[in-house]
């Protein structure tokens, strides 16, 4: 059966008078491949890879072009149209992706860029999208652990923080007092489980943690101090920024790390700086 909104691997049938048409090799279902896209060499019986959409008609069409998001996908997709009863978005293909009025958490403009779940309508097999991301996440009976480390789709900017999808399935929340860089809409970032409430709301950092995390930074540190004549401008009382800024790791990993390096003897501390004990 040809899966619709998604990567299907069809059989080459015939030609037709637009361009081929391929068959799935489990049904008697087939789509329309036009010429213009036609892989090069494609001969009757050769298998290949297209992505499916169904157009105004209902039929089944086919192309090799790759589409920024298949049904089940998050994405962050440009509006082209809008108007009274939906907004069209552009999906990377020939045919546009509709958001329906009902499905926008605010109404969407032309030029404006949201982040939106893409789905299959249950009663047309149209392709739709909704910015109403709460309604699509899963939530609970989680495939992670605190700690794991995740893939993270940013949507939005709250009064807590930053809100994300995590591994295209999941929400999560990284709190303002612990990003020290700006994130807008739309970026992926390598994120880690912090915590997992008993209520399954995920908190998440861009840092890594556990003891393994600050072996790895005290190493980078004295890396650093070497790099830099045996001084680094930092201390206990530097900012958060301006230690991401440097180092790109948290305040909380800085001042671990370095204390194992005191406890050591091997750094001296000061309020805004760190200097490497020069041996004999």
């Amino acid at each position: 059966m040809i899966d619709i909104g998604r990567y299907n691997t069809l059989k080459a049938e015939r030609k037709a008078e637009q361009g081929w048409i391929l068959e799935d090799i489990d049904s008697d279902e087939n789509a329309l491949l036009s010429f213009l896209e036609v892989p090069k060499g494609l001969r009757e019986g050769d298998l290949t890879e297209v992505f499916i959409y169904a157009d105004k008609e209902g039929r089944l069409i086919a192309t090799t072009k790759r589409p920024f998001a298949c049904v089940g996908d998050f994405a962050y997709l440009k509006v082209v149209s809008a108007e009274e009863s939906g907004a069209f978005l552009d999906l990377g293909i020939s045919k546009d992706v509709y958001v329906p009025k009902k499905e926008q958490k605010r109404p969407m403009k032309a030029g404006e860029w949201h982040v939106v779940y893409v789905y299959l309508d249950a009663v047309d097999e149209r392709l739709l999208a909704s910015s109403r991301l709460t309604n699509h996440v899963e939530k609970g009976k989680y495939n992670f652990e605190e700690g794991d480390e995740v893939e993270l789709l940013i949507t939005e900017r709250t009064d807590l923080g930053y809100n994300a999808i995590i591994d295209n399935h999941y929400p999560g929340l990284l709190y303002h007092n612990e990003v020290f860089t700006d994130l807008h809409p739309g970026e992926r970032h390598k994120g880690w489980i912090k915590k997992i409430r008993a209520t399954h709301e995920v908190d998440l950092t861009l840092q890594p943690s556990g003891f393994g995390h600050i072996l790895n930074t005290r190493a980078s540190l004295l890396e650093a101090l070497k790099n830099n004549g045996g001084v680094l401008r930092l201390g206990d009382k530097s900012t958060p920024e301006e230690i991401y800024q440097q180092l790109r790791i948290s305040k909380n990993v800085f001042k671990k790390a370095i204390g194992g390096l005191y406890k050591e003897r091997l750094v001296e501390l000061g309020d805004h700086e760190v200097r490497l004990i020069e041996k004999g």
